[in-house]
C-alpha cells in the first residue's frame, strides 16, 4: 500500500468551507478511483490554515496514472482547488514500520 501525503495551505478564514469541501471531494470523487483504500485529513494546530491530506492507494500508479491522469482529477480540483493558497506539496511513501 502507498501513502500519498499532501501538505495543503489555504487562505485565512476559509477553514470551515475548506473542511466541508475536502471531505466532500474525497468521498464523492477520489473514493471512486481504482485502488483508493481510505484517507485521513489532519488540521494544523499552530498554523490553522495548514492541512495534511493522507490517502492510501493500492499502488503508486493508482494515484499518479489512474487518478491524476483520469477524468476524476479535474472534478476533485474544481472542488478543492479554489481554496489552495499555494500549490500543495505531494509526496508518496511506502510503509517501513508500523505499531499494532
Amino acid at each position: 500500500m502507498i501513502l500519498e501525503h499532501a501538505d495543503i495551505r489555504i487562505p485565512p478564514g476559509q477553514q470551515a468551507a475548506f473542511a466541508e469541501a475536502i471531505q466532500r471531494g474525497v468521498e464523492t470523487v477520489i473514493a471512486k478511483s481504482p485502488g483508493f483504500r481510505g484517507y485521513k485529513v489532519q488540521k494544523g494546530i499552530e498554523t490553522a490554515e495548514r492541512y495534511v491530506l493522507m490517502i492510501y492507494w493500492d499502488t503508486l500508479e493508482n494515484h499518479t496514472v489512474d487518478f491524476r491522469g483520469g477524468p476524476l482529477f479535474p472534478q476533485w480540483r474544481a472542488i478543492v482547488g479554489p481554496f489552495f493558497a499555494v500549490p500543495p506539496v505531494v509526496e508518496h511513501f511506502d510503509l517501513l514500520v508500523e505499531s499494532v
